[in-house]
């Protein structure tokens, strides 16, 4: 088992569900972020970057700087409540309902070099591990990372961005990491489906039941 912490950034604006907490909504009756949190269990810390009310039991709780700075300032709010000894962290939106423990630790052994069924793949030790879309998009926020390399990633466009990480975009972070793409092939739906508009949260309703 490969130790690893998890950050969940639940942090946005939701501009396009009418400025609501989109993480508390509820998919199969539990609220998005709460179904992020549970595929993570075996994480350790778990963060949660966000406005939160009630914070749930063994989860750290911080808001980024400044609070609606994105995800880029989200992550950098997370990592920075890590333990000094975790290498690999999850880094995830708080809008994936249909996440699973398994599509975790598929991403984790990527991360590892080896395929699903064993064997190296490729010959660059990777930087991170994402899900990509039918349509071969990373899906960034659906990953697991070495935090040596998302650390000297915020190092270097915080010299860039004269020191503020607010509005930067994820993309900028990753440029230059060497990333090991995986299409999602175990069963059920896809886990990185992230629900940006009603009709993303009556879908996910739908695979849920």
């Amino acid at each position: 088992m490969v130790r690893y912490a998890a950050v969940v950034l639940a942090g946005g604006s939701a501009r396009r569900m009418g400025g609501v907490d989109k993480p508390a909504l509820p998919v199969g009756g539990r609220p998005m972020r709460a179904r992020v949190l549970a595929a993570v269990s075996d994480a350790s810390p778990r963060v949660l970057v966000g406005p939160v009310d009630v914070v749930p039991a063994g989860v750290r709780v911080t808001r980024e700087d400044p609070p609606g700075g994105g995800p880029v300032a989200a992550a950098a709010a997370g990592l920075a409540l890590l333990d000094p000894e975790t290498a690999v962290v999850a880094l995830l939106a708080a809008d994936l309902p249909l996440l699973t423990r398994a599509a975790i630790g598929e991403l984790l052994t990527h991360l590892a070099g080896e395929k699903v069924g064993g064997g190296p793949v490729g010959s660059e030790r990777p930087d991170g591990a994402c899900f990509v879309d039918g349509h071969g998009r990373r899906q960034s926020l659906c990953g697991v990372w070495r935090v040596a390399a998302l650390r000297a990633g915020l190092d270097r466009l915080a010299v860039e961005r004269g020191g503020s990480l607010s509005g930067a975009p994820v993309r900028a972070l990753l440029a230059g990491l060497v990333v090991r793409e995986v299409p999602w092939s175990g069963d059920g739906p896809p886990p990185w489906f992230d629900c940006d508009t009603d009709e993303d949260v009556r879908r996910a309703e739908e695979w849920t039941r």
